[in-house]
């Protein structure tokens, strides 16, 4: 048997392969309709509780957010007892810690905490509980099966992907979200059958279930010049400085708000109840649309509306006092409504069509703050039409480089540097890799400086010896720079 996979023969490799399309169209189909099933529960439960009268007046926020802030810490702190396995239901943690496997006892109580977080009001996402309920869901599918460790990965990550197609109704860019997440500047192929046919399966259930799905009408010129590429790229880099405060803010907040929490030593669960008091202060200030999912500022910036650029403003400042202050809730979604409102603006400043610009922002913040360049793009072709490629691609790219080695999560991997003149340490996590400037790139630079200011040689604690076999972005070493371009949380 060896002799024959040896010599690999056409038909051996052939009935492999169409081995491994059947098994994936079952696996992948099966977590499609699982959790498809669960993201549309929970989007019919947050409709039905957004819709409520309470849920919708500015007065009955001040009382509601602190509140909403205790339940969250509640049900996150004590609902977790309930974790008897240890094993931590961070997606990526589970992913490359755990071979796949989460803790299921305390699968309900994101999505709890989310229905709480965006009922009282708080400036968050939807999609969060939606991805995660799908890793839980698969992972624990994969575990009944008996999945070997590297199955088990591919099906939770199918259960990503599931979860976000679903809760969009962007099967394609779900699919492609789910994968490229887990690691900035690697997408696995062999992810892709499984993650396709899942988000394919989980939309197609979601929408049986009657989840409704909104399509926006933008009118793309049939003609793309040149002059309009490059004011695409002008928006491309508002929405990758929109991005990057974004997640600079998100992270700062929750650092702030640990340390208000050391220094008084406020017990956990109480920490979001803090959250909710500042967000209820606010909101003599806020305009009332930024609170919550804030759909109404987004749409109205992709119909062509005027955004405000005191919108904008206050939704940066009250997301991220929601999420760093503890309440759980999804950031993703906030990135869309950044992105439209940024995209609306410049699109005004630089002469293009209003509903455009905030198309393309849309897509660019997204691929700037979850590092998910391609997912984005194919995103705006399920949103937008396929017209929006022209636009967003370039848009897109020059807003993923722009952010550098930033990622609104926190526990994503770096594959690879964004640039030739960077180096770092493959497969860290984003908040513990410092990014540094290459070696060659020091060297030149020492070369050209005036004579006698040329070191003889780096200082020791510079020197960085280049670990055996790993890959490097550029260079041959560590540089002897160093510098950090992450936000410590």
């Amino acid at each position: 048997m060896r002799a024959l996979l040896g010599r690999r023969p056409p038909l051996v490799e052939l009935l492999v392969m169409l081995g491994t399309v059947l098994q994936w169209l079952v696996l992948a189909s099966v977590t499609g309709v699982l959790v498809g099933t669960g993201v549309s529960l929970f989007l019919h439960a947050l409709h039905a509780l957004t819709s409520a009268p309470l849920a919708t007046t500015s007065s009955s926020r001040w009382l509601l957010l602190p509140v909403g802030g205790l339940a969250n810490g509640l049900l996150l702190h004590y609902g977790y007892r309930l974790n008897k396995s240890k094993k931590s239901d961070d997606i990526i943690a589970a992913f490359y810690d755990q071979d796949g496997h989460m803790a299921h006892r305390p699968l309900l109580i994101k999505p709890l905490a989310a229905l709480v977080t965006l009922f009282v009001g708080g400036s968050a996402g939807k999609e969060s509980p939606c991805s995660h309920l799908g890793a839980g869901l698969a992972s624990g599918l994969g575990q009944l099966l008996r999945l070997n460790p590297e199955l088990q990965r591919r099906l939770m990550a199918c259960g990503v992907s599931a979860g976000f197609a679903s809760v969009f109704g962007t099967p394609i860019a779900g699919a492609l979200y789910g994968v490229e997440v887990l690691a900035i500047g690697r997408l696995r192929h062999d992810f892709l059958l499984p993650a396709v046919v899942g988000g394919l399966s989980a939309y197609g259930t979601s929408v049986f279930w009657g989840v409704p799905y909104e399509r926006y009408e933008v009118s793309f010129e049939p003609d793309f010049s040149e002059g309009l590429f490059l004011k695409t790229l002008l928006v491309g880099l508002a929405a990758g400085l929109v991005a990057h405060l974004y997640v600079d803010a998100c992270h700062f907040s929750r650092g702030a708000f640990d340390e208000l929490r050391a220094q008084l030593s406020v017990p956990a669960p109480l920490t979001p109840m803090i959250g909710g008091v500042a967000l209820a202060l606010l909101t003599p200030l806020a305009p009332e649309d930024a609170y919550g999912l804030s759909l109404e500022p987004m749409g109205a910036a992709l119909h062509g509306d005027p955004a405000s650029t005191t919108t904008l403003a206050w939704k940066l400042v009250l997301v991220a006092i929601t999420l760093g202050s503890g309440f759980y809730g999804g950031v993703v979604t906030p990135q869309f409504v950044l992105g439209a409102l940024a995209g609306n603006l410049v699109g005004h400043l630089v002469g293009i069509d209003p509903r455009v610009g905030a198309a393309v922002g849309v897509v660019s913040v997204l691929a700037a703050a979850s590092n998910t360049p391609i997912a984005a793009v194919i995103l705006g072709v399920e949103l937008f039409g396929g017209a929006s490629l022209l636009y967003s691609a370039g848009a897109a790219i020059v807003a993923y480089l722009l952010i550098g080695h930033r990622s609104i999560y926190p526990g994503q991997r770096l594959a690879y540097a964004k640039s030739t003149w960077l180096e770092l340490q493959p497969d860290l996590p984003v908040d513990r890799e410092k990014v540094r400037l290459s070696e060659s790139l020091v060297r030149w630079w020492e070369r050209r400086r005036p004579f006698g200011q040329i070191r003889s040689e780096p200082p020791s604690d510079t020197i960085h010896a280049p670990a055996t076999g790993s890959p490097r972005a550029a260079g041959e070493g560590h540089g002897a720079a160093e510098e950090d371009v992450h936000v410590e949380r």
